[in-house]
């Protein structure tokens, strides 16, 4: 197998994902690349349809890429012959993902005991049934599911939104995983619920030093939940901006990156009527049947340079000390080579 970086825990080098037929072949996901470190937080933010979940997916090893390399402990997870042996299997219990969906993401046939204690049997993390049931009542209070006895024996129609997601971590929390891949994990419960699920999740990475992805459309979230870590902003299949967290909430430099902060809506209405507004060209996202030529985001930028934008796609360059951007004026003025 081939080495990644010892640096991190996970990794994703050069990931390609194509979807569709010769003739209208897309590119979901081009040449995307980061690492995560253990215990850290990075998260993946953009609009609908950049990418973020299939790039999650190919994380996870849901899906394979097209071209490109995961790797998990220093080693890549995909072999040239497409096998998988011991090192496969650890990995697809170390990486798990929290799916968006409650509602379609637990077996409504089964109680939530058996959905819990299934791959602790399965994958033999216990020895017997009453092992199991131990450590599924141990999982329902580490999620905060209690008193057990009220959650045990139900089905996932009889739980709330929120009581469903908190089973759906549980639920990955069986195989004793290092990374976990939450997918929009709080985009579909009731708002009042979300602040709970995501200090839920963050004590799971003090307590277990559980890393996670974190994939969100919702730059208010993902401050919240990853002030500590990363954030990686994604635009029509590439990361167009990689910096800390407060790097970039405070002081955001690709165009994209300003307007999704514009939209963030505020608490305060002083605030609100004082945030500066990003004016973008375009409302359309192009379509990945007819990606515009240089950068993917020039029909819509406001300080869109012709010859130069519309022309040479740029690269993402390092501008600082860990923060990068794919932007030719960002990193002009940054004073990176272009």
């Amino acid at each position: 197998m081939n080495a990644g970086s010892g640096e991190y825990l996970i990794e994703a080098r050069n990931l390609v994902r194509m979807f569709g037929a010769r003739r209208e072949r897309v590119t979901a996901v081009d040449d995307v690349s980061f690492g995560i470190r253990q215990g850290e937080v990075v998260c993946l933010v953009g609009e609908s349809g950049c990418g973020k979940t299939t790039t999650g997916k190919m994380i996870t090893g849901l899906l394979k890429p097209t071209s490109g390399q995961v790797f998990y402990a220093g080693k890549s997870v995909w072999t040239p012959r497409g096998d998988k042996g011991e090192d496969f299997k650890t990995y697809r219990l170390g990486v798990q993902i929290i799916h968006q969906d409650p509602y379609a993401s637990l077996n409504p046939s089964h109680t939530i005991y058996k959905i819990l204690s299934t791959p602790l049997l399965h994958h033999k993390f216990v020895a017997n049934t009453y092992e199991a049931l131990d450590r599924v009542i141990e999982l329902l209070n580490i999620v905060g599911l209690s008193p057990v006895e009220d959650f045990l024996y139900k089905y996932p129609h009889q739980l709330s939104g929120g009581q469903r997601q908190r089973v759906s971590v549980a639920r990955a929390l069986t195989v004793n995983p290092r990374v976990i891949v939450a997918d929009e994990a709080v985009s579909m419960v009731d708002v009042s619920i979300r602040v709970g699920l995501l200090n839920m999740m963050a004590d799971l990475k003090r307590n277990l030093g559980v890393t996670y992805l974190f994939i969100t459309h919702d730059l208010a979230v993902a401050k919240f939940f990853a002030w500590e870590g990363r954030i990686a902003v994604m635009y029509v299949g590439s990361i167009v901006e990689f910096a800390s967290t407060p790097q970039l909430i405070n002081d955001p430099l690709h165009p994209y990156s300003k307007a999704l902060l514009a939209a963030v809506p505020e608490a305060d209405p002083e605030l609100t009527r004082s945030k500066k507004r990003v004016e973008l060209r375009s409302q359309d996202i192009p379509s990945l049947l007819a990606l515009p030529s240089g950068c993917r985001f020039h029909p819509r930028c406001p300080y869109f340079e012709p010859g130069l934008c519309d022309v040479k796609r740029p690269e993402l360059l390092p501008v600082g000390e860990n923060r990068y951007v794919a932007c030719h004026i960002a990193a002009r003025e940054a004073g990176a080579p272009t």
